[in-house]
């Protein structure tokens, strides 16, 4: 999954893919590369990130997903916890909802249940503006999972099947490195009904606090924690830096093949 913010102000790349012949010139080269999902997001969600205005929202993502609906046969999700624009956004070609937030929004599970499309819920504690004040566990894996089920049993209430289901345990979302760790080293912990399970760690705070790096330097620490997903069981990988993403990934899948052989 290529990461494709249309956002001012995300950590990574905010303001580089804002206007649209840019945005579908990243899009391309990370299809290119080898992406299999393009994940557009227009409200920012790092560490402090205010709210944006659901108009504003709307404008950044549906001509996007419009436009590389039309000019790519590649999945598209959008990034969004607001309901509308996860029906504007289903009715202009995207395929997956990706929603930090898990459908907790006023109207968001029915709106998802409206769309008919996969949903990705991600766990966060707290909001986006406050969520790293001193996040506490007293046990981060055990309590993602019993976020999860609580979050299955809404969007069953709500009609959404759970073959419709994808999980994401939120890596850097109201996590200390500690817990970020704990949570990569157990993520098979979290493989419930063996749903698929999304990864996003790539260019983290977590890789800049064990390699003293500047995000622009935290590419081998992102393909690290990639591997460690993979081997861990995630089905999905979120990123920036998609071709030596892919590269890591077939030589993982390759040495897995020769296992099982």
């Amino acid at each position: 999954m290529g990461v494709l913010n249309v956002t001012p102000d995300s950590f990574s790349d905010g303001g580089r893919f804002v206007g649209l012949d840019q945005a579908l010139y990243q899009a391309e080269a990370m299809i290119e590369a080898g992406a299999a999902i393009i994940d557009v997001g227009g409200e920012s969600t790092r560490p402090g990130a205010q709210a944006v205005s659901e108009a504003e929202e709307l404008a950044r993502v549906v001509p996007l997903i419009e436009a590389l609906s039309a000019r790519f046969d590649t999945l598209v999700s959008v990034d969004t916890s607001t309901p509308l624009v996860m029906l504007a956004a289903a009715s202009h070609g995207a395929g997956l909802i990706n929603d930090v937030r898990a459908l907790q929004r006023p109207g968001a599970l029915a709106a998802a249940a409206q769309t008919g499309l996969a949903i990705c819920l991600m766990h966060m504690q707290g909001q986006p503006d406050k969520m790293q004040n001193q996040p506490r566990y007293a046990d981060v894996v055990a309590e993602v999972g019993a976020f999860f089920q609580h979050r299955l049993s809404a969007c069953a209430e709500a009609g959404i099947a759970r073959d419709r289901v994808l999980l994401d345990p939120g890596f850097g979302f109201g996590k200390t490195l500690e817990h970020n760790l704990q949570l990569l080293n157990r993520l098979d912990h979290l493989a419930i009904d063996q749903l698929p399970l999304l990864v996003g760690t790539s260019r983290k705070s977590m890789i800049g606090a064990v390699l003293n790096k500047p995000v622009d330097e935290r590419l081998y620490g992102s393909l690290a924690t990639v591997a460690a997903a993979v081997l861990k069981g995630a089905w999905i990988v979120r990123v920036h830096d998609v071709a030596p993403t892919v590269d890591v990934v077939r030589m993982l899948n390759a040495v897995r093949l020769e296992r099982s052989d």
